[in-house]
């Protein structure tokens, strides 16, 4: 199924990536010179220019699961892509994407995640309950779509 181009994940101008990629490079070598009160203001202010909410610990960790131009192009793109009106079809397409290996998967786990009520919907996709080991994209769905929390 084609998605609709708000529901795709925005393209990056290289620029774009070289400047976040360098803003990582040097917040994770204040890290390693020990300079936390330092990285953390640069965290802050690099979190306030992508709208994420990074910590120390992922500009500390970053390089053990994935590679820069990675990391940069998350960080380039929305935090939390809401779409008004997404479809059940559009979700499990989303979800089939999400479940499928590409450099894309992040990006449409963030997608999925913002578009339904479920809380942890990648533990669903990626750690399911035993109802829905080998289950479909859209079982995925429909267990995220149904969830309602519980007043306490």
């Amino acid at each position: 199924m084609d998605l609709r181009p708000e529901l795709l994940p925005p393209p990056v101008s290289r620029r774009r990536l070289d400047e976040l990629a360098l803003a990582v490079e040097w917040i994770e070598a204040l890290l390693d010179r020990g300079e936390r009160a330092q990285a953390q203001d640069a965290v802050v202010a690099f979190n306030a220019v992508t709208g994420h909410t990074y910590t120390l610990d992922d500009f500390a960790t970053w390089s053990g699961w994935r590679s820069l131009e990675e990391f940069a192009c998350e960080a380039a793109r929305p935090a939390r892509p809401k779409v008004p009106g997404v479809t059940r079809a559009e979700l499990a397409e989303i979800a089939r994407r999400t479940m499928g290996a590409s450099p894309e998967t992040d990006y449409y786990l963030r997608l999925l995640e913002a578009n339904v009520p479920h809380p942890r919907v990648g533990d669903l996709v990626f750690h399911p309950p035993a109802e829905l080991l080998g289950a479909s994209a859209e079982a995925v769905v429909d267990a995220a779509l149904g969830y309602r929390a519980i007043a306490l």
